[in-house]
């Protein structure tokens, strides 16, 4: 399997790389990604094969028909990750909250979101090839809250890998925060920016195409590469999750190989929702992919207008803040898929220069074969996170933006799965307000959430009060070059 360029090819680089390179290596052409020159096939035999497949025979067997470059021997180790799971036997539990709505919960890992399913695995595999060759990488993470936290528990005291990991300051909750600034390895830096994701993620993707930071890295005897999900190394283990999830259905007798389901993804920089559609082009039966987002609705406007537009909006934080995020960086993929190298440079060329840009009609009804979307806001989110709570379920902010597009999006009765991407203990505090008790810490939340409603809170996140924070250090964007660099 090999990977090609989103915006076309610059005559400098490979026309074509391995899957090994395009994960060590993760800047394409143009500022463009990597993506698959092609994709296995999810037919009505794969999926039988696998009814009775436990979630790693099932990943082994489908990065095995994706025939990437690694050693069968590295995979089924850092497969191995998921024994550190709740349930080593079924590390994502799908749910049922309604008659025909079922939760996929995705955030059973080491650090409660659903960033454990792809960096864990990623994360092993990518410090084996670095080990392999005899290099050393920085690894850089912008995060708005989940991915940071992960990058971090997969690489830390990992040999050959050192991780610059930049967060916005007063962008997260307390609980992802302290999960990053009390790592205390020595091959990890946690950098607080003054501004928010969107302002951290550009900050990360002009360092990872700047060549004159390559260049200092270089003197170093150092290599640059990323865990966003401008890496496919995280996008490819965020398709097995959805036949995983379509093949519980089968399990509990919701549905019959081949009957389509509708899948809802809460969004922000479009890689779970990817992973839903690289599943549905290779065959998994999927009618659409539901797309939910909160009052940053930049992609339900792509997906309804087929306008990408910028221009005088401002990012609004919310109580989803994974979701606070208006240049979404896994949209690329889509369009290169959708529309080819030479439009999608085009259309990303007109985002840079006057900050959007717009679909053709023949474009957008190509689009919309695929995904529909709506958004919610916080009081929305509040009143769906109340009433399941009141049913028996809690669900974390992020998850109940699902709710409405579950609701109102679907042609047809057909059963949908949500996705589930965090648990509600990194979200407390929205929570307890949505249930009638507001409280300003984490902590008392915490405590007053797992009271009333019998809740368990993981060991990992009541010990994070207790721990010391060794990142202290928060900078302007123009000083994260100088920061990672006294870090190195």
């Amino acid at each position: 399997m090999y990977f090609v360029e989103t915006r076309g090819n610059d005559g400098i680089r490979e026309s074509k790389i391995n899957f090994s390179d395009a994960i060590l290596n993760p800047s394409a052409s143009f500022g463009g990604l990597y993506v698959p020159e092609s994709l296995p096939t999810l037919d009505i035999a794969f999926l039988r094969k696998h009814i009775d497949s436990s979630y790693k025979e099932l990943a082994a067997d489908f990065l095995n028909s994706f025939e990437i470059d690694i050693e069968p021997s590295i995979i089924e180790q850092a497969l191995n990750r998921y024994d550190d799971f709740d349930d080593p036997t079924n590390p994502i539990p799908v749910v049922k909250i309604e008659d025909d709505c079922f939760v996929s919960e995705l955030y059973h890992g080491q650090t409660r979101a659903f960033k454990d399913m792809a960096l864990q695995p990623f994360g092993y595999i990518l410090s084996r090839l670095a080990q392999e060759r005899g290099e050393n990488y920085l690894i850089m993470a912008a995060t708005s809250g989940d991915t940071g936290p992960a990058t971090l528990e997969t690489f830390k005291n990992q040999p050959n890998i050192k991780v610059a990991c930049l967060y916005p300051d007063g962008g997260t909750s307390d609980v992802q925060r302290l999960q990053m600034v009390t790592e205390n390895a020595a091959n990890l830096k946690v950098i607080g920016v003054k501004g928010n994701f969107d302002d951290t993620q550009n900050s990360l993707k002009s360092l990872l195409a700047s060549e004159e930071f390559k260049a200092e890295l270089e003197s170093r005897d150092i290599k640059l590469s990323a865990a966003n999900s401008v890496n496919f190394g995280r996008i490819i283990f965020q398709i097995i999750y959805h036949i995983h999830s379509y093949l519980e259905l089968v399990r509990k007798g919701e549905i019959n190989i081949g009957d389509p389901i509708y899948i809802t993804v809460p969004s922000g920089n479009f890689g779970n929702a990817l992973g839903g559609y690289y599943a549905k082009k290779a065959g998994l039966p999927i009618e659409k992919i539901l797309i939910a987002s909160n009052i940053n609705n930049i992609l339900a406007d792509w997906i309804n207008t087929g306008e990408y537009d910028l221009r005088d909006r401002e990012l609004v934080l919310t109580q989803s803040p994974a979701m606070d995020i208006l240049k979404s960086s896994n949209i690329e993929r889509v369009m290169y898929d959708k529309f080819g190298a030479d439009r999608t440079k085009e259309l990303f060329e007109s985002l840079d220069e006057s900050a959007r840009f717009s679909l053709t009609a023949d474009e957008l009804a190509l689009l919309q074969e695929d995904f529909i979307a709506t958004y919610s806001d916080d009081n929305a989110g509040e009143e769906v996170i109340a009433h399941y709570a009141k049913e028996g379920y809690i669900m974390d902010p992020h998850t109940a933006t699902c709710i409405k597009a579950y609701r109102d999006l679907r042609d047809s009765p057909l059963p949908t799965i949500i996705y589930s991407t965090a648990e509600w203990t990194k979200f407390s505090t929205t929570v307890s307000k949505a249930l009638g008790h507001k409280v300003e810490s984490d902590l008392e939340a915490l405590e007053w959430v797992s009271k009333d409603q019998g809740a368990v809170v993981p060991d990992m996140i009541n010990k994070l009060f207790g721990r010391d924070i060794k990142h202290k250090v928060v900078v302007e964007t123009t000083e994260i070059k100088e920061e990672m660099l006294k870090f190195l």
